[in-house]
């Protein structure tokens, strides 16, 4: 095994405004855990599969953009709810596409079943993928799917 593949994956995983209000929504658009229960799943799924794992949260478009450029060279993936501003951002696309690891775009409900405005993300032009619909699962299992991108991209090299 080469030093490459033995290397930690790290994963920064970013969620823009509102996340941090999961669970307090009355009709439960975004299911049931709060914002805090969801970073210990994370947490926990991480460990599982052996990855380091920076979980944040802003309301503030500028501090996406900032955290994503400080992923570059640290970080081998992203995932990012960037929530509203999936569907406005051209700041978080542009510090995306100088993101050299995998991207995955992930939202708590499926965005194709709501507002037509939603249904263009901007984040989807540079994702390696999408996972939406699927609560607080999708976002375990956005976690082992940039773990198996990181580590099959790492077996090619």
């Amino acid at each position: 095994m080469s030093d490459l593949t033995m290397t930690p994956i790290t994963i920064w995983f970013l969620n823009g405004p509102n996340a941090n209000l999961y669970g307090l929504d009355a009709n439960k658009t975004y299911g049931k855990d709060s914002f805090p229960v969801l970073q210990s799943r994370c947490e926990a799924q991480a460990t599982a599969l052996e990855v380091e794992l920076r979980f944040l949260q802003s309301n503030h478009e500028g501090q996406l953009v900032d955290w994503i450029q400080e992923a570059r060279g640290v970080a081998d993936g992203i995932i990012i709810n960037a929530a509203g501003l999936t569907y406005s951002s051209i700041p978080i696309l542009d510090a995306l596409m100088a993101f050299p690891g995998k991207i995955i775009e992930t939202h708590m409900s499926n965005i194709w079943k709501r507002e037509a405005f939603r249904h263009h993300s901007y984040i989807s032009k540079v994702a390696d993928g999408v996972i939406a619909g699927l609560g607080g699962d999708g976002y375990e299992l956005a976690i082992e799917a940039v773990s198996r991108l990181v580590r099959k991209s790492r077996q090619e090299v």
